[in-house]
C-alpha cells in the first residue's frame, strides 16, 4: 500500500471512531483532517472503504429499510461504522511513534486524533516531529547561505519564507511538548505504589 493510502485509511478509521458516517459526509470531513488543499475524490475514498470492509475493520449499514426503499424507489444510503477489530487497529496505528509518524501528512493526521492517543505517545511523536524539522532547518540554512549570492530577490524571499514557517512550527511544537510534559508529570505517580482504593496512612 502507498503511503498516501495508509494515511487515508488512518484518517477514515479515526473519523469513524466517534460516529458512523456515510460516504459523502466522510469525504467532507476528510478535508478537515488532511487539509483544505488535499481533496479526496470518491475514486480514492470508495476503494479505501471497500478494503477496510473486506478486512473487517468497518461495516456497512443500510440507512433505510427495504420497505422504505421500495416506496421511494431510491437506493438506500450506506453508512459506515467502525467494528471492534477496527477500533483495535486504529489504536495500534495511533500508537506507532516511528519516523513515518513525523512526516508532514502523517503527522497532521496523527495530530488530528491526538485525543485518542496516550500522553507518552503524543510526546514521542511531537519530539520526533520537532527533531525532523530541526534537521530540515540545518540543511535549509546551509543552502540559504550558499544561494544568497546567486539567487534573485524573489527566490531568496521564498527561501526566507520557508525558513520562517519552519521556525514557527518548531516553536509551536516546543510549546506543545512543554505542555505535554507538564501534564504527563502531573498524571504520573511519583510516590510508592498503593493498591487501588487503599487510602494513604500517616506512616506513608
Amino acid at each position: 500500500m502507498s503511503r498516501r493510502g495508509a494515511i487515508l485509511e488512518l484518517a477514515v478509521l479515526g473519523l469513524l471512531h466517534d460516529q458512523p458516517l456515510h460516504g459523502y459526509e466522510l469525504r467532507k470531513q476528510l478535508s478537515g483532517v488532511l487539509g483544505a488543499f488535499r481533496v479526496v475524490s470518491f475514486g480514492s475514498l470508495y476503494p479505501c472503504l471497500r478494503g477496510l470492509v473486506q478486512r473487517g475493520w468497518i461495516a456497512e449499514r443500510e440507512g433505510d429499510s427495504p420497505a422504505r426503499q421500495g416506496l421511494t424507489g431510491k437506493r438506500s444510503r450506506i453508512t459506515y461504522e467502525l467494528t471492534a477489530e477496527g477500533k483495535e487497529q486504529f489504536q495500534t496505528l495511533m500508537a506507532q511513534t516511528g519516523p513515518d509518524s513525523w512526516e508532514d501528512e502523517n503527522f497532521d493526521v496523527h495530530f488530528a486524533f491526538f485525543g485518542q492517543a496516550s500522553s507518552d505517545v503524543r510526546l514521542r511523536i511531537l519530539e520526533g516531529r520537532r527533531s525532523r524539522l530541526e534537521e530540515r532547518l540545518d540543511v535549509a540554512r546551509a543552502q540559504s547561505r550558499e544561494r544568497r549570492e546567486r539567487a534573485d530577490k524573489y527566490t531568496a524571499e521564498l527561501h526566507r519564507h520557508g525558513l520562517e514557517s519552519t521556525e514557527r512550527e518548531v516553536r509551536w511544537l516546543s510549546e506543545l511538548i512543554e505542555t505535554e510534559r507538564s501534564a504527563y508529570s502531573t498524571d504520573t505517580p511519583t510516590g510508592p505504589a498503593r493498591s487501588a482504593g487503599k487510602p494513604a496512612t500517616d506512616k506513608e
